[in-house]
């Protein structure tokens, strides 16, 4: 298996959202962002899968040489080698894969957060800079597309978030911040015994308007010029904000069960972003 195979082994494997708009690329930027993809899976299966804290460490702490070794040409691991084979063409930087583990890290060491100052810290480190490292990957003229792929990437982890509660509360982890959990009268125990009451859901209200105020605030700073370039994003959008219409349709019932979207209506989602351009959609999302 070379490591092109590698990367895209591990991207399938995920059923992943992201994978569905992998799909319509060129080869050679499906590759690059499948490489990318792939390499945040593995970093963030070390925090997931590895029970002692101090191993997780050493395994991220070997991933940062790779990264070293990423931008020196002499990667070991298939998935570095595959992204290696990408930093020129898309304008790679060492600073943001080296923000992405430490989002892990992250994860290793907090299990709570104060406000949304220090969750929103969180939220960039774990998906605002691949937000960035994507728009690379896509390609694009205006640096404000940056900008819009930062926002993107943080209502994409707000989704996750909103949509993870009760996963994340089984592994002692809560991301909802703290100040706002009091604000509505929620405890710590009423998430982890998945108390599912009317403050949690005036709770789970206040996230899902912060996360569309996020996909709003992205739609608006997307500049037309890098519109087409930037459509993976969009698909992504597009499935993302269908989720998070669904969640809000089910109640917020997410404490005890996980919902999701089908395979064929995440595809559906995708394909017609990529035919339409996603005129439509960033109009949409940006009332």
């Amino acid at each position: 298996m070379n490591p092109d195979e590698y990367c895209q082994r591990k991207a399938a494997q995920s059923g992943s959202s992201f994978y569905y708009s992998f799909l319509f690329l060129p080869p050679e930027r499906r590759k690059a962002i499948t490489a990318l993809y792939a390499f945040c899976r593995e970093v963030d299966d070390i925090v997931d899968e590895t029970t002692e804290a101090s191993v997780a460490r050493m395994k991220l702490a070997w991933w940062r040489t790779q990264v070293e070794q990423i931008f020196s040409g002499k990667p070991d691991h298939p998935v570095a080698i595959a992204l290696a084979r990408h930093v020129q063409s898309c304008q790679l930087r060492p600073d943001p894969l080296y923000a992405v583990i430490e989002g892990m890290e992250m994860d290793l060491d907090q299990f709570r957060y104060e406000d949304w100052d220090a969750l929103q810290k969180y939220c960039w480190h774990a998906a605002g800079v691949v937000g960035d490292l994507s728009a690379s990957i896509f390609g694009y003229t205006d640096p404000q597309t940056l900008v819009y792929a930062e926002k993107l990437g943080l209502a994409f982890q707000m989704t996750n978030i909103i949509r993870d509660v009760g996963d994340d509360a089984r592994r002692g982890r809560i991301y909802l911040p703290a100040d706002e959990m009091a604000r509505f009268g929620v405890s710590v125990d009423d998430i982890l015994d998945a108390h599912h009451t009317e403050e949690f859901v005036a709770l789970m209200q206040f996230q899902t308007t912060r996360a569309r105020a996020l996909y709003r605030d992205a739609m608006r700073a997307l500049p037309e010029i890098d519109r087409r370039a930037q459509r993976p994003g969009l698909m992504m959008a597009a499935i993302y904000h269908t989720l998070l219409n669904e969640i809000e349709r089910d109640g917020w019932h997410v404490l005890d069960q996980r919902i999701a979207l089908t395979p064929i209506r995440k595809f559906w989602l995708a394909w017609k972003v990529w035919v339409t351009g996603g005129r439509h959609l960033v109009q949409q999302l940006a009332k």
